[in-house]
C-alpha cells in the first residue's frame, strides 16, 4: 500500500526529481478496520430490521454491482457500454434454466457468473472491432439479439417470461434473508475483483489504453488482453446481478431483465459518484436508490430531478461526488491509483504534486 518508488536527485533541478509516489496517505489498516465493521453490521441487519430494509438493500446492493462493473468499463478502460444488460438477462434466464431442472436457484448464481463470461467471449471477437460510439451501439445491439433470442424460447415463457420455481416453499422471510446475504456477497466480491484486477499490471495497462490506446500499444502493453479481462469480469458481475435480480422478483421476464434502463441506471450513478474512482458508483449507487425511494410517488418528476442532478453535476462537479471530495480531502478507501508527494516534507509542494497518475 505505501510502497514507494524514490526519484530523488540531489544534483537535479526539477522539483519533481525529489518525490515519491504512493498508492494512499494513509495505511491500509485505516480503511480495512471500518469497512469490516461496516460488512459485519450489513450481515446482521436481517436480525436487526425489517425486511423492507433489506429489500431496499438487495436493490442498492444490486445497483452497486453494475455500477462498479460499468465503471470498470468506461472509466478504467475507456469502454462506454450501453449493452450490459445483455448479461443481466443471460444471468437471470441461466438461474431460471437451472431451477427448472431441480438446481437450487441460490447455488445457481455461481453458474449465471461463468455463463456471462463465456457469452461475452464470442461477444467481445465482435464488439472489440469497433470503437467509440460504435462500441456502445454495438453493445446495445447485442442486448437487443439477446432479448429476441430469450423470447423466441417457449419453454422460458416466451415474451411473457416465466415464474421461478424452486423457493415457493421457502418461508418469505427466510427467502428475504437469504437473498440480502447473496446480494452482499456478490458486491462484496464485485468490488474486491474490480479492486484487485485495478491493482495488477493489468489495471495498468486499463488506465493507458483508456487515455491513448495506440501509445499503449506502442510500449508493449497487452492491450487487448486487459481490455478482454475488464470485459469479461463486468460481463460476470452483471450475470451475478441478474441472478439476484430473478431470486428478488422470482419471476423474469425479457422486456424487464433486457431493458436498457438499467445501463442509464448504472451510468447515472457511476456519473453522480465520480467516474474513475472505485468509491464513486457506491456513493452514486446509495444517492440514486434514496432519489428513487423518496420521489417514487411523484411521478414524472422523479425522472426531472434526476436529469437536473445528472446536468449540475456533470457542469459544475465533473469528478462527481467523491472526485470533488477527495480534491479537498484526500482519503482513499480503495486506492487503485497513485499520488505524488515531496520527499522534504513541504506541505505546499506537496498540495501542489497531489495528483492522481
Amino acid at each position: 500500500m505505501r510502497s514507494q518508488v524514490n526519484f530523488a536527485a540531489s544534483y537535479s533541478t526539477n522539483p519533481y526529481d525529489n518525490t515519491v509516489i504512493l498508492r494512499s496517505e494513509h495505511r491500509a489498516i485505516w480503511s480495512m478496520v471500518p469497512m469490516m465493521l461496516i460488512f459485519l453490521v450489513a450481515v446482521a441487519l436481517p436480525y436487526l430490521v425489517y425486511q423492507s430494509f433489506t429489500n431496499l438493500l438487495v436493490n442498492l446492493a444490486i445497483l452497486i454491482t453494475l455500477a462498479t462493473m460499468w465503471n470498470l468499463l468506461a472509466g478504467y478502460a475507456g469502454l462506454v457500454s450501453v449493452g450490459q444488460q445483455a448479461y443481466i438477462g443471460i444471468g437471470a434466464y441461466t438461474v431460471l434454466v437451472s431451477a427448472q431442472h431441480g438446481l437450487e436457484p441460490f447455488l445457481a448464481i455461481p453458474i449465471a457468473i461463468v455463463v456471462c463470461a463465456l457469452f461475452a467471449l464470442p461477444a467481445s471477437l465482435l464488439v472489440f472491432r469497433l470503437r467509440g460510439g460504435y462500441f456502445a451501439i454495438g453493445t446495445w445491439v447485442l442486448a437487443i439479439v439477446a432479448e429476441i433470442v430469450f423470447s423466441g424460447i417457449p419453454s422460458l415463457g416466451g415474451g411473457s417470461g416465466a415464474a421461478l420455481p424452486g423457493l415457493s416453499s421457502m418461508s418469505p422471510v427466510l427467502r428475504g434473508a437469504y437473498t440480502y446475504w447473496a446480494a452482499l456477497g456478490v458486491s462484496a466480491a464485485g468490488l474486491v475483483a474490480v479492486y484487485l484486477l485495478l491493482r495488477s499490471r493489468l489495471g495498468l495497462v486499463l488506465r493507458a489504453m483508456k487515455d491513448d490506446e495506440l501509445a499503449a500499444r506502442s510500449s508493449g502493453s497487452r492491450v487487448y488482453g486487459a481490455k478482454q479481462a475488464a470485459y469479461l469480469l463486468a460481463a460476470a458481475g452483471c450475470g451475478a446481478a441478474g441472478a439476484l435480480l430473478i431470486i428478488s422478483q422470482l419471476n423474469v421476464e425479457p422486456s424487464n431483465v433486457f431493458s436498457v434502463n438499467f445501463s442509464a441506471e448504472m451510468i447515472f450513478a457511476v456519473l453522480i459518484g465520480g467516474v474513475g474512482t472505485m468509491e464513486g458508483p457506491v456513493i452514486g449507487a446509495v444517492a440514486f436508490i434514496l432519489l428513487q425511494h423518496l420521489l417514487a410517488s411523484y411521478g414524472a418528476l422523479y425522472f426531472i430531478v434526476l436529469g437536473a442532478i445528472a446536468i449540475v453535476i456533470a457542469l459544475w462537479m465533473r469528478k462527481g461526488l467523491w472526485g470533488t471530495f477527495v480534491e479537498r480531502i484526500p482519503i482513499r478507501l480503495f486506492p487503485v491509483g497513485y499520488i505524488l508527494r515531496s520527499n522534504d516534507g513541504k506541505d505546499s509542494f506537496r498540495k501542489h504534486l497531489q495528483t492522481r497518475l
